[in-house]
């Protein structure tokens, strides 16, 4: 779950303040790292670390981003570490000069790495497989022996990386005295569009990011996302090129998308997330009439901010006040992208507060997005109870988080996923809930949905088990377990790297 965006002007105005306007409506994907890379005059400027966007960029950095086509990038971490040595974008210097960022995590990074080194005899540098996947594209590009850079030699490279690499990805490129590039996975799991914007002359400039929320505030038009295993070229005077990748592509997204990742004013893949939630909360509501006709609920309280959407749906079909009674401090980062336990149980009393007269004497339904951990949801259930909540239900506008999820999401492993062979009961147990009641699974693919003219089918493995790619093996999600617990990330250390002309 990070933002990628890429913008070109064939006025050669400069795209710095565009790019860091963009990465910060997408700062909700990834609040881990943040980076741009510029071209100017076939040279590359470059600024990233760890930290928020505002946080990593000053004025003295931004005045040295140079140039008219850039891109950036919002990071969380998927996969390697939180050191900021795998912040994006990634550079590799041969051939051309390419620098790539990169949305999603791939599957198979073992075995690219042996073939990267031994085979194709290219250096990696950190842990990180977007640094892969930029690597296997420079090589796929290399091969092809061109002196002069075509849209051609680029399709032909990325037709090579879906054959190459497995699991979700959407990535956005550039290539010094070129243009810019963009692909999406064969199975489009991970989201991103392109938009484009008229100018007096005619002549357009371009836009690609994860999100249409991105593209609407800079006030580019969107023209549509990009379909699975497509790429798209756009060269540095503005010509644009499009072109089908994969020999078998199908679109079934990740369904998570719409339940917490995107911002709800988004559009992904025709279906807006906004209505998506309505959908989902107005589904939950219906369930909850069917199997507790006589609840005596008094008030649907959201857990802010994701929920608010399908809580204030519930309330409606429920027929029961909607309230606001927890206030967040929206200087604290999502606890579901918290690197450890320890931070993550800390973060939640920091992160919001509760308004007891909502709560007093009151049976509440808390609704929130989906149920991780359990981390968040046991804290704040007794958040209601300190406050004098005489009763406390808790209701997930998703089906229970009982798998790994593999293309892109920080998803615990098996072990830490408090559904994860145990029951609805026992869930609420653990919670301290006095009810518990999940979306369902189809509800929730139907929510979704209607919520657009978009895919009918959607990658739902976090929460069935099955991976939409089909090749994800046991001995895959025994390592994914290693590298993902807690106490793996606690012992990542910062190391060093070489980078390209640094605005530091």
């Amino acid at each position: 779950m990070c933002g990628i965006i890429g913008i070109l002007s064939v006025n050669g105005d400069n795209v710095n303040q565009g790019i860091y306007d963009g990465l910060t409506v997408l700062q909700h994907r990834g609040q881990d790292a943040a980076g741009i890379v510029t071209l100017h005059k076939d040279r590359f400027y470059q600024r990233k670390d760890n930290g928020m966007v505002k946080d990593v960029f000053r004025t003295r950095h931004m005045r040295d981003l140079h140039g008219s086509m850039g891109i950036g990038h919002v990071r969380y971490p998927t996969a390697g570490s939180a050191s900021s040595a795998e912040a994006q974008p990634f550079y590799v210097n041969s051939p051309y000069g390419i620098v790539l960022a990169h949305n999603g995590n791939l599957i198979n990074t073992d075995v690219l790495s042996r073939e990267l080194y031994k085979e194709d005899l290219r250096h990696l540098n950190t842990n990180s497989d977007s640094e892969i996947l930029l690597n296997v594209f420079a090589h796929e590009m290399m091969v092809q022996g061109k002196e002069q850079v075509t849209e051609d030699q680029v399709f032909e490279a990325i037709a090579k990386v879906h054959e190459r690499c497995r699991g979700g990805y959407a990535a956005v490129g550039m290539i010094a005295g070129f243009g810019m590039f963009a692909f999406r996975d064969p199975y489009g799991l991970r989201p991103v569009v392109f938009g484009e914007r008229t100018l007096a002359s005619g002549k357009k400039d371009y836009i690609i990011a994860s999100e249409t929320v991105a593209v609407d505030v800079l006030e580019f038009k969107v023209i549509r996302d990009l379909a699975p295993g497509e790429a798209i070229v756009i060269t540095e005077d503005g010509r644009f090129f499009a072109k089908q990748c994969s020999s078998k592509p199908v679109l079934a997204p990740c369904i998570f998308e719409h339940v917490y990742l995107a911002r709800p004013d988004s559009v992904i893949d025709g279906i807006s997330v906004y209505e998506a939630r309505l959908n989902m909360g107005e589904k939950l509501a219906a369930k909850i009439l069917r199997v507790n006709p006589h609840h005596d609920i008094d008030v649907v309280i959201p857990i802010p901010d994701t929920s608010r959407t399908a809580a204030l749906q519930m309330a409606q079909r429920l027929g029961v006040p909607y309230r606001e009674g927890f206030i967040k401090n929206r200087y604290i980062g999502r606890t579901f992208i918290m690197p450890g336990q320890t931070q993550r149980k800390k973060s939640v009393r920091q992160k919001l507060n509760a308004i007891a007269r909502e709560f007093a004497g009151k049976h509440v339904l808390l609704v929130d997005d989906s149920i991780v951990r359990g981390t968040t949801s046991a804290q704040i259930v007794q958040m209601a109870r300190d406050s004098g909540a005489r009763k406390v239900s808790f209701a997930s506008a998703s089906p229970a988080v009982r798998y790994p999820y593999v293309y892109g999401i920080d998803m615990p492993a098996a072990s830490e996923l408090v559904a994860n062979n145990r029951t609805e009961e026992e869930v609420c147990a653990v919670i301290g809930a006095d009810w518990l009641v999940y979306q369902d699974l189809e509800d929730l693919e139907v929510a979704v949905r209607e919520a657009g003219q978009g895919p009918q089918v959607f990658d739902t493995s976090c929460f069935s088990g099955i991976y939409v790619t089909g090749d994800v093996s046991a001995e895959y999600l025994a390592g994914l377990a290693q590298q993902r617990e807690d106490s793996a990330k606690s012992k990542d250390i910062e190391s060093s790297a070489v980078g390209l002309h640094n605005v530091d």
